[in-house]
């Protein structure tokens, strides 16, 4: 700031003067012309509606003169059959009640057709409280009307998309889930001597999971069964998930010899994914013997997780396949092999990786082997079945932390019935 008895600079005195002269002109504006060239429409009615001033711009709007609207037309008789159905319903009474109403969106009848207008009214009244007239402005809304149907359009057409979306989605899985359960046995067949039960748990209804297993016959009194886990997901990893079923149940009928397999196995997968794309699985084939005493078991593994035998004492054990590697990986590869018996009551557990490596507790820790070990010899032996419902709900407490599909395949001797002994 300057002090009082500084000299302005050169121009800076012209400048305010100019600058005065324009506030000068402006309020040299007569009321009336403020009224009647108002950027908004003014009306003022008498308390039945009855039209006693109304200024240039809403009479333009109308396409009326001014003789034919005071003192011939009350403001309901402005707006449209919509407008005026909800003025005499609503608008009215709320202004009789509360003395003024603002900002009510309605549309008037114009030379050019309807136009959408924000309505707010007033009353005035005397020093004693009574009502005099109303006093209206009349905005233009035809630019916010235009903005809001635009607004409107548009999450209309995001809304349309959301629910097509949603139904292409709800398309997809059900394609999925049928392809899914086309990798699968739709049951397992049932065998004299011999119960058997499955799960398979599907990570994401989004993707095509690489989880499999299976058991058919072979000659009289001896079945094969199989369960395995190909690398990825999508309908890459389903395609050898295929390919992987269909070469072990075709190397089984030739040769069942486990370790044969998985060797020929090993070499479908090398030679046909040996470039470009690699592709892998790991996987357990077996062959259950019925024809003796107790039901043998001979078999391989390929980079899969041991299986796990429920025992009739309430221990519970893994069948120890060391050195077994990765199908598919290498054009020469080593399986590891090995045989036990099932007595009366025992059951063989066949899983994939997705069991043992869900992450449990506040710290999401893998479950891991010992605690799928513990499990087991926990549980009754009541049967495969049983295992496997157990087996169900272990999964289901996991939440988000099973992360992964996982195939569950059970297979045990049904234990003896208890026999009762009758007094003669």
């Amino acid at each position: 700031m300057c002090r009082t008895d500084q000299v302005p600079e050169p121009g800076e005195g012209q400048d305010v003067d100019a600058t005065d002269a324009v506030f000068t002109s402006l309020l040299e504006d007569s009321a009336e012309e403020l009224y009647e060239e108002a950027p908004c429409g003014y009306v003022s009615t008498l308390m039945d509606g009855t039209i006693a001033k109304i200024n240039a711009t809403l009479l333009a709007w109308l396409g009326l003169e001014r003789s034919e609207v005071v003192g011939r037309k009350r403001f309901a008789d402005l707006l449209t059959v919509g407008g005026r159905l909800y003025h005499e319903t609503h608008f009215a009474p709320m202004l009789q009640m509360q003395g003024a109403v603002s900002g009510i969106a309605m549309d008037i009848k114009t030379a050019a057709g309807r136009m959408p207008v924000l309505v707010t009214s007033k009353v005035k009244t005397t020093e004693e409280g009574e009502p005099l007239l109303i006093r209206t402005t009349v905005f233009d809304a035809r630019d916010r009307r235009a903005y809001e149907s635009e607004l409107l359009r548009r999450r209309t057409v995001a809304e349309e998309a959301r629910r097509q979306a949603e139904a292409d989605r709800a398309r997809l899985q059900e394609a999925l889930a049928v392809l899914q359960q086309n990798l699968l046995p739709a049951e397992l067949p049932t065998i004299p001597g011999l119960e058997a039960g499955s799960y398979y748990h599907t990570a994401s209804p989004d993707l095509l999971g690489g989880d499999f297993y299976d058991l058919f016959p072979l000659e009289t009194g001896r079945w094969a069964f199989f369960l395995g886990d190909v690398c990825g997901k999508g309908p890459q990893a389903a395609a050898v998930t295929s390919l992987t079923r269909y070469t072990l149940r075709a190397a089984a009928l030739h040769n069942p010899d486990p370790v044969t397999v998985l060797t020929t196995l090993n070499t479908v997968l090398h030679e046909r994914y040996t470039s470009g794309d690699p592709r892998y699985c790991t996987a357990i084939y077996g062959v259950l013997d019925l024809t003796g005493e107790h039901v043998g078991v001979h078999l391989a593994s390929g980079g899969h997780p041991p299986a796990l035998i429920q025992r009739t004492d309430g221990s519970a054990d893994y069948l120890p396949t060391p050195g077994g590697m990765l199908i598919g990986v290498l054009p020469q590869a080593h399986f590891s092999a090995t045989r036990t018996d099932l007595l009366p009551g025992e059951t063989l557990l066949l899983y994939t990786d997705g069991l043992t490596e869900a992450r449990t507790g506040p710290q999401r820790e893998r479950y891991g082997d010992d605690a799928l070990r513990e499990f087991t010899a926990a549980r009754p032996g009541h049967g495969p079945q049983a295992l496997i419902a157990a087996l169900t709900g272990l999964l289901a407490s996991f939440g988000t932390g099973l992360d992964d599909d996982t195939a569950l395949l059970a297979l045990g001797v049904p234990a003896p019935l208890p026999t009762t002994v009758s007094e003669s």
